[in-house]
């Protein structure tokens, strides 16, 4: 197993920690597990280590672990048993908890390279043993304690000189970049979120995801952020103005002013006034243009993607569409799809303004007040990284109380359900108490992250407020001592709060953004699978000309990962004939259909339509050409007469009727209250199983194809009701091919030729029902044990 080191020898290695009380498995299905793993919750770097101790598997294709849910999903090959994964993802977390462990006890440890005490450098603790992330923890770690160190000892050794130096504008501005990039750097590595996606299958590097999200919407983007800078300017000249009139005000005039030609106090402060309000009204309605113009462009890519995305899942082949969850497949139509066009017609909004921000905020201070330019951008590092810091803690404390919110609701949800019980067994204070103590563990949680939501929002404007300040006093000495003009003075006091005010979205921002490349990798990658195309110069086969002959010919099958389904099966139907195809379950028969239909296709063997194998017909001509109905059918949300019209949309009343009564669901359709526009809810949940199989048969009946397949099509029925469907089976099926797939032989006891499948779908009998009796086998001895009587022919 590639997880296990060995340990150094005659080296005892510290014992790993017991984690099977840490660990429970939510899900195990072939190929995914789902696992609550409690150590990583708010612990990102123990989440992304236990992320590449289980991707240096080589049976593990994928892992995520969330510190916020605290939360491990793992990808792996099928053919690994669950048990085997389950044991890797239990030694994973051990080695990644006991290096976690190992550092804290040696917080003092050697850099990256040298081994912590007491140990050698080829145990489970050396960081040579770890992935990179680990040893880049270490590598990191040490860098920035020396580098804290040798700047606090350089700043010490050149005293006066280096603090002039720091406060001078370039030098200022240059750290201040620095900090904000290596802050930004960590923490977009550390942000929850999905894992970075910007990288294809193959290794090489996705380009401009951005671009690629707006498609063709980007001639849209340029106007829309066109309104959102000139927004954010009108915005910054308000804020510039409005300090500039306080201090008309306090210094009876302004010499800049009076230069421009306003003369008089009240003239100055007339102008500027009315400078603001302009700046105000102009604020609000390009805000409003900009918000109502993003929007409308987030909903346009997301109604493209959308709609390019399903159009695409429609024209999927069955076979692929089978290997992907439904859950999946819908979550990347609803959440990843909205999650792009939320960012689009959101975030991007955001990011405009904010570097509209600083894009005003850095050249103004250079131009106006070179002095005291570093007030302004100090705090910047700082505010960026608290941004990021209290981003995570929000998420965290929310995915804590969403997991309680949902505990309460579901209990609350399942005791209404169960109303019944819990009165048959007396049981409501008992049910009252546990929802009472769910309900005070939610609102605990709920203290817990208002006390934390009020405390970010306060530390950050405090730092904001510091700016304000900082600005004020130096600003003000400044001033004094004549360095700064007044009126260059005046417009930089709330310059830096507004700006700093936008930078403490980029936390959310950032994650968002993070998010929406892992929602555009998913949406990728349901893209990147292969539409079901028709062979290269496929035949067409006009459903008029065809006969109904056919023909399985030394037939191989196997689904991904399981044993093979038919192993040399040889059938034939002529045209027009009614087969039926009866066995074990396991035996192929629902499998025979799919490849009839085209859904898949055989490893070995020829699947033959009047004797042109299926795989060289035009696949809409072959679905066109046989009518398909299954044991449990589809019915849509909608009314009997929409369900049994589906796919041949032109039929008239009178012939839905008549394909009704030989479904044999005309009399139960007309005994509802509203007849055939009865509305029958999601899945048919209104009608009863034999119901819903009737409706579908009669789906099948009005199509009038001249191939018909049912697939214990009648199984949920009764002998009465079946018996009327075979009478009007035999009428319709008249110069028709019917394969009779079924388990009840009471239903293929018609039958031209009757098929016994065995294990691998051989053929072990065939014959006519009176045959295969005389025969005294297999199905002589099924029919007995279903009539309950002696074999008679």
């Amino acid at each position: 197993m590639s997880l296990l080191l060995a340990p150094a020898v005659d080296v005892p290695t510290p014992r790993p920690p017991d984690v099977r009380g840490m660990l429970h498995a939510r899900s195990v299905i072939p190929g995914r597990q789902r696992w609550d793993v409690e150590p990583v919750l708010r612990r990102p770097f123990l989440a992304r280590l236990i992320e590449n101790l289980l991707a240096d598997d080589d049976a593990v294709t994928e892992a995520r672990v969330s510190p916020v849910t605290g939360r491990l999903l793992v990808l792996h090959d099928p053919v690994v048993a669950p048990r085997d994964i389950a044991l890797r993802v239990h030694v994973a977390v051990a080695r990644a908890l006991t290096y976690v462990e190992a550092r804290l006890a040696d917080d003092g440890a050697s850099p990256a390279g040298a081994t912590p005490r007491g140990r050698t450098g080829t145990g489970a603790h050396a960081p040579g043993g770890l992935p990179a992330l680990a040893r880049q923890h270490v590598r990191s770690k040490a860098v920035v304690k020396g580098g804290a160190l040798a700047t606090a000892v350089a700043v010490a050794a050149c005293g006066t000189f280096c603090l002039k130096l720091l406060v001078s504008p370039l030098v200022s501005l240059g750290l201040a970049a620095a900090a904000t990039t290596v802050v930004v750097r960590r923490s977009w590595r550390r942000l929850d979120g999905a894992p970075r996606t910007d990288r294809a299958d193959d290794g090489a590097p996705r380009r401009r995801p951005l671009r690629t999200i707006i498609g063709r919407h980007r001639r849209q983007v340029g106007s829309a952020t066109v309104l959102s800078v000139l927004a954010q300017l009108a915005e910054l000249a308000m804020y510039a103005l409005v300090p500039s009139i306080v201090l008309v005000l306090a210094r009876g005039g302004s010499t800049t002013l009076t230069g421009l030609g306003l003369v008089g106090t009240a003239t100055q402060l007339s102008a500027l006034t009315g400078a603001a309000a302009l700046a105000c009204l102009t604020m609000a309605a390009l805000t409003y243009r900009a918000d109502v113009k993003w929007r409308r462009i987030g909903q346009a890519v997301e109604d493209d993607w959308r709609t390019r995305t399903y159009d695409h899942v429609q024209r999927l082949a069955p076979a692929d569409l089978e290997n992907e969850r439904t859950s999946r497949v819908s979550a990347v139509l609803t959440e990843d799809v909205g999650q792009l066009g939320s960012f689009v017609g959101t975030h991007l909004h955001e990011v405009v303004q904010m570097a509209t921000s600083f894009a005003v905020l850095v050249p103004v201070y250079l131009l106006l007040a070179p002095q005291i330019a570093w007030v302004a951008f100090a705090p910047v590092p700082l505010v960026t990284w608290l941004s990021f810091r209290f981003h995570r803690r929000a998420i965290a404390d929310h995915g804590t109380s969403g997991e309680h919110r949902a505990r309460l609701n579901a209990r609350m949800a399942e005791n209404l359900q169960a109303h019944t019980t819990i009165k048959s067994a007396c049981t409501e204070e008992h049910e009252s108490g546990r929802v009472a103590e769910l309900s005070r563990e939610y609102r605990e949680v709920n203290r817990s992250t208002d006390r934390s939501a009020a405390a970010q929002t306060q530390v950050l404007r405090l730092s904001a407020w510091s700016t304000l300040v900082g600005t004020l006093l130096l600003g003000g000495r400044a001033v004094l001592r004549g360095q700064v003009s007044t009126a260059a003075f005046g417009p930089l006091i709330e310059l830096p709060g507004n700006a700093l005010a936008k930078l403490s979205r980029l936390g959310n921002v950032t994650d968002q953004y993070q998010r929406t490349l892992a929602s555009l990798d998913r949406v990728r990658s349901l893209h990147e699978l292969p539409q079901e195309a028709d062979a290269e110069n496929a035949r067409r086969l006009p459903v008029r000309k065809v006969k109904g002959r056919i023909e399985l010919r030394n037939v191989h099958f196997a689904y991904p990962g399981r044993p093979a389904a038919l192993r040399g099966t040889s059938l034939t139907v002529g045209a027009g004939q009614t087969i039926g195809i009866v066995g074990t379950t396991g035996a192929g028969k629902t499998t025979i259909a799919k490849l009839l239909m085209g859904f898949r296709h055989p490893g070995r063997g020829r699947v033959l339509l009047d004797d042109v194998d299926v795989r060289s017909l035009a696949l809409p001509d072959v679905r066109r050409t046989i009518g398909y109905v299954s044991q449990e059918p589809f019915l849509f949300d909608s009314t009997i007469a929409d369900n049994i019209r589906y796919g041949t949309f032109g039929a008239t009343d009178e012939q839905l009727v008549a394909a009704a009564r030989t479904a044999g669901a005309h009399d139960f359709v007309t005994a509802l209250p509203h007849g055939y526009d009865t509305l029958i809810g999601e899945r048919g949940a209104a009608l009863s199983g034999g119901q819903k199989q009737r409706i579908a048969l009669a789906r099948t009946v009005l199509r009038n194809p001249p191939v018909v397949i049912l697939d214990e099509a009648t199984s949920a029925v009764d002998n009465e009701t079946e018996a009327a469907i075979q009478d009007a089976l035999q009428v319709f099926g008249a110069n028709r091919t019917l394969v009779v797939i079924a388990h009840r032989l009471s239903t293929v006891r018609g039958a031209d030729r009757i098929y016994v499948l065995g294990t691998g779908g051989l053929v072990t009998e065939q014959g006519t029902h009176a045959e295969l009796l005389a025969r005294d086998g297999v199905y002589a001895g099924l029919w007995r044990l279903q009539a309950g009587r002696p074999v008679a022919v």
